[in-house]
């Protein structure tokens, strides 16, 4: 069981709600300790006085703003509290927006809130339903750890979520940027009509759930080969830009292979070091074991890059794949479908 993170009330007009706040994700990424090279020796930060040179301990330190070189104003903990009393507990709502009307850019970060205890159900489920059947968001205030933030409140299927926005000046401006920026397409433009039914072909339900973070399990990958002694096949580089002559035959063929359900090989423009596999069965964290054992459909094993067919192999548990060639690869895969 999750622990909150934050409790207090949400009031919007004159009703109160009290209500525990969870985070909505975590993080799967792989974290590593610092090592002196050549040794198993961990490296560590300490609290140094740059001056004197002396460890500081963590109660003897205090926040300080620099107002001219040299000289700081120092602030307590308690100060920062004291200028805003009660409002650390209350998620004051001011209003209810679209949620169209709000930019992407300006989310952060993601958590769910309960209510804090039973008998406060009802008032919640009431916000909640009218969340839902209004499609309307609740845009708030509150202040969590000495910070105010702006939040959105939605209503999920289950749950209210709350969103931490970025305020308006904290949002960068792309025109002023961005180097380089084109000019609007025109609208009505046969190649601005091939790129929408481009997008319409390639329209499909949004299912998280059938997305994998590649690179962790590379990651993963190389710490289980390099503990066992193996090599890592290199991953392939990006694929070149599309020419500007090209973009319409591009565009036409991409469609063409959209409705076949078929991937056309891309050409490359080189190769970069990094790992080319999943983590095998061995490996720890999100998702494994998830899929490894279900052919897949798609393209022909010949179709296939060395680093694709590599992530196959992994799926199968071929074994000694990390030494394998493009064309063993092919053949160990090959193999293995007719043993299925």
């Amino acid at each position: 069981m999750a622990r909150p993170v934050w409790s207090g009330v949400i009031t919007f007009g004159l009703v109160t709600v009290p209500v525990r706040m969870y985070a909505a994700t975590e993080d799967h990424t792989t974290h590593f300790h610092q090592l002196q090279r050549g040794t198993n020796d961990r490296v560590r930060n300490k609290r140094i006085n740059e001056r004197t040179g002396k460890r500081v301990e963590y109660d003897d330190i205090v926040k300080g703003y620099e107002i001219a070189e040299g000289e700081y104003v120092t602030v307590e903990p308690e100060e920062l509290a004291e200028i805003a009393p009660g409002k650390s507990q209350v998620i004051d709502v001011s209003g209810f927006v679209e949620a169209a009307e709000i930019d992407p850019v300006h989310y952060v970060r993601a958590y769910y809130l309960s209510p804090s205890g039973d008998q406060y159900g009802k008032p919640y489920e009431l916000l909640r339903a009218a969340l839902a059947e209004s499609e309307k968001t609740g845009i708030a205030t509150f202040v969590m750890h000495s910070k105010e933030y702006l939040v959105a409140l939605r209503a999920g299927e289950e749950a209210l979520t709350l969103h931490t926005l970025h305020w308006a000046d904290e949002v960068r401006d792309p025109r002023e940027e961005l180097p380089e920026l084109p000019s609007r397409e025109r609208s009505g433009s046969k190649e601005l009509k091939t790129a929408q039914q481009l997008v319409e072909s390639m329209s499909i339900p949004f299912r998280p759930e059938e997305y994998t973070d590649t690179y962790e399990d590379r990651v993963r990958a190389l710490i289980e080969a390099k503990a066992n002694g193996e090599e890592v096949t290199p991953a392939e580089g990006p694929p070149e830009a599309t020419n500007v002559v090209d973009l319409s035959e591009a565009l036409n063929r991409s469609i063409e292979r959209a409705r076949s359900g078929k991937p056309e090989p891309r050409r490359r423009s080189g190769t970069k070091a990094g790992s080319g596999s999943k983590a095998g069965s061995g490996s720890k964290g999100r998702g494994a074991g998830k899929g490894r054992s279900t052919p897949r459909k798609g393209p022909a094993l010949t179709e296939l890059s060395k680093d694709e067919l590599y992530q196959r192999a992994t799926e199968q548990g071929v074994k000694g794949r990390s030494k394998m060639s493009r064309k063993q690869l092919l053949e160990a895969l090959d193999g293995s479908r007719e043993a299925a």
